[in-house]
């Protein structure tokens, strides 16, 4: 039976759900990846154009709170912060912390759409190897 993993972030715009995305696209034959936020910010339109870019589909996933989910978690891992700290609980699930930079923060003084998305990929690309190497993480 696969484990049901979550990627929880404050909104649940971006990191994580770039994480359930990566998550799906290289190892959905291991797991079942969800991402939620501890809060609802919306998807990211930036997130959504890197995740593409780099050939992986995240425009029709949906921000969700962590209670909206309706499987149990088996391990939870929070990509920022905030997430961390305020993580909710997860009878019987394996929390772990694995934090990543905040793209929206990171780029909310800048004009340039290419400074932007270099942020945003730098984060994905991060992120992917995060997913590629999993299993020595959980």
């Amino acid at each position: 039976m696969k484990k049901n993993i979550l990627f929880l972030c404050t909104g649940n715009s971006c990191r994580s759900q770039m994480a359930e995305g990566w998550g799906k696209a290289l190892k959905s034959d291991k797991y079942n990846f969800y991402s939620a936020g501890t809060k609802k910010h919306g998807l990211s339109p930036y997130a959504i154009k890197v995740m593409k870019e780099a050939g992986v589909d995240i425009s029709n996933h949906t921000s969700n709170t962590t209670d909206e989910l309706d499987a149990k978690m088996d391990i939870v891992i929070t990509v920022c912060s905030d997430a961390n700290e305020n993580c909710p609980y997860f009878p019987g699930g394996k929390i772990i912390h694995i934090g990543f930079d905040d793209p929206p923060r990171l780029t909310k003084d800048l004009n340039d759409e290419e400074e932007i998305l270099t942020v945003y990929r730098r984060v994905r690309d991060e992120i992917k190897l995060m997913i590629t190497n999993l299993e020595e993480r959980i």
